[in-house]
Parts: structure tokens; C-alpha cells; sequence
């Protein structure tokens, strides 16, 4: 019975390949997810990687179920999923991005329902929550303590202070 969609992280996208023998880069990687001897799921394909080298911003893999350039070139944009169970611990505030998206944003304090988390934005000095505002607006939100108060994502509420955005509208 295959997993549920939670019980999966995204450790990144098929980028384009790297050599012959059925390599690519992986682009949007999350390093720490990948590692040699690993189980991924491509689409409805379960595959072992059988390579990992590169770097951790430019890693390059090779799965056992592409063989040559062409085969992953029509694989090209998947995501390379990873059990959940096979990733590193969190530390205490850490989250995986999946887990964020889609989580209620508020300002309790205020009394205030913002919006949505749309996706993890990784910018040059932190990353930030694109918000869609309820009123149709976006907002980013920086992960900062002096702005996230508290992340509950068993609950997927995010609670935020919207005034030390600047931002004291309703």
C-alpha cells in the first residue's frame, strides 16, 4: 500500500543530466534528504540511488532506474521523493517546507486570520513564508523569532506579529 503524500519530503527535482549514463543534477535539493543506497520515489516509480556526488548546492545522482541520458532526460522536473522515516531528526525550530504550506497565518494578539503559507522562500538572509493573504494580497514573512511567535504544525497554525512587519491592517 503506497504511503501517504505526508509521509513523503521532497529532497528535491530531476534537473538536467550529467554525462552519459543516465546521471543528472538535481536541482532544488535538499542534501541532507539524499544519500547512496536510498529508496526514492519518482512519480509511481520506487528507485535506489545508486550515485551521489557533486556538491551539496549542485549534487548529482544517478538512480537504478535510468541507464542512460535519454531515460532521465523524459524524467526531467519529477520530484525525488524520500521517506519521511528515512530523513535526519529536526532540531527544535526546524520544519520540513511541505510541512508549512498550507498552514493558517495569524497574529493571535491582534485577533487577526492573515492568510496561507503558499511555499518556504529560501532568500540571502533567511527564509520567509510567502503568505496569500486572505484579502488576496501576498506576504512575505521572514522566520525570525522577533516576527514567527510560534509554529504549531500538528495544528498547521503559524502565529506571526503583524505590526513588526509594519503591517497593522486587518
Amino acid at each position: 500500500m503506497p504511503a501517504a503524500p505526508s509521509d513523503w519530503l521532497e529532497a528535491g527535482r530531476i534537473g538536467r543530466p550529467h554525462g552519459l549514463d543516465g546521471s543528472f543534477y538535481v536541482t532544488q535539493p535538499r542534501t541532507p534528504l539524499l544519500k547512496r543506497g536510498l529508496q526514492v520515489r519518482v512519480g509511481e516509480v520506487d528507485a535506489e540511488v545508486v550515485r551521489l556526488s557533486g556538491t551539496d548546492a549542485k549534487p548529482i545522482v544517478r538512480l537504478a532506474i535510468a541507464e542512460d541520458r535519454e531515460a532521465i532526460e523524459a524524467l526531467r522536473g519529477a520530484a525525488l521523493l524520500v521517506p519521511r522515516d528515512a530523513a535526519p531528526a529536526l532540531e527544535e525550530d526546524e520544519w520540513y517546507a511541505g510541512d508549512l504550506v498550507g498552514c493558517a497565518v495569524v497574529d493571535e494578539r491582534a485577533g487577526l486570520e492573515i492568510g496561507f503559507v503558499s511555499e518556504l522562500m529560501a532568500l540571502p538572509s533567511c527564509e520567509a513564508l510567502a503568505v496569500s493573504r486572505i484579502d488576496g494580497a501576498d506576504l512575505l514573512v521572514p522566520l525570525v523569532k522577533d516576527c514567527v511567535r510560534s509554529v504549531d504544525v500538528a495544528a498547521a497554525r503559524i502565529d506571526i506579529d503583524l505590526a513588526f512587519l509594519g503591517d497593522t491592517a486587518s
